[in-house]
């Protein structure tokens, strides 16, 4: 089967085609911009978004998007609220438990910070939700009279600043890796035994080197999660 899929997240959206058995490559655009005219009207079109207001006009112009009620891709969501749960968290567990050994961890790192967790069951065990490092500094920025807010980085800063942007850098991106860091060392104390650890995201390459026993997803790992929720 045929499929255009769409993984829209709150700054940007991953796109691409899956033609039964591989995806094309990847397209990554702002999810501000999405429209009906960026699809495909041949094939059916497949989403999962974190943004109603963009599900909702996609919707009007015919884009399917999974329900948990529907199909759950394998896993048991039963001990969550699915009616709040995202459908990326949904796409990830559904991606996790299909591709890897369970127990295991998926850690998306985004605009927001999310843990998926599925036990060696299958069953979707919850997670967390926390600021990604640029939603950080934004509000940093946004709720001091004087604090810049600096351009990303991949590198890990490895010694307290002495000036305002690297005492930043410091701040947030050691504090952002150290609260992933927090995060999967206690959910990881729900198994006799250790989970496997994925980076998924567009920062994952980042926290990768403060984690380095985590492997870093393909980056159609989320797209698999929704074309197997789909059916496809």
């Amino acid at each position: 089967m045929k499929l255009q899929i769409l993984n829209i997240g709150n700054t940007h959206t991953q796109l691409a085609e899956w033609d039964g058995n591989a995806f094309t490559p990847l397209q990554l655009l702002r999810s501000a911009e999405l429209s009906a005219e960026t699809l495909r009207s041949d094939i059916p079109v497949v989403a999962a978004s974190v943004v109603p207001a963009i599900r909702a006009r996609l919707e009007n112009a015919g884009v399917r998007f999974p329900k948990l009620t529907e199909f759950s891709g394998g896993i048991d969501f039963r001990l969550t609220n699915r009616n709040t749960l995202g459908a990326d968290r949904v796409a990830n567990a559904i991606a996790l438990a299909a591709f890897h050994p369970l127990p295991g961890i998926v850690v998306d790192c985004g605009t927001a910070i999310t843990l998926e967790i599925v036990d060696e069951n299958r069953v979707f065990r919850g997670g967390a939700i926390a600021p990604g490092r640029a939603l950080m500094r934004h509000a940093l920025h946004q709720g001091t009279a004087q604090l810049p807010e600096l351009a990303m980085s991949d590198a890990l800063p490895q010694l307290p600043g002495n000036n305002t942007a690297d005492a930043i850098r410091f701040g947030v991106d050691r504090g952002a890796a150290g609260l992933v860091r927090e995060l999967v060392t206690e959910a990881a104390r729900m198994f006799s035994r250790k989970p496997i650890l994925l980076l998924t995201g567009g920062d994952a390459t980042f926290f990768h080197a403060a984690l380095p026993e985590a492997k870093i997803a393909p980056e159609e790992f989320t797209l698999h999660g929704i074309r197997i929720w789909y059916g496809a």
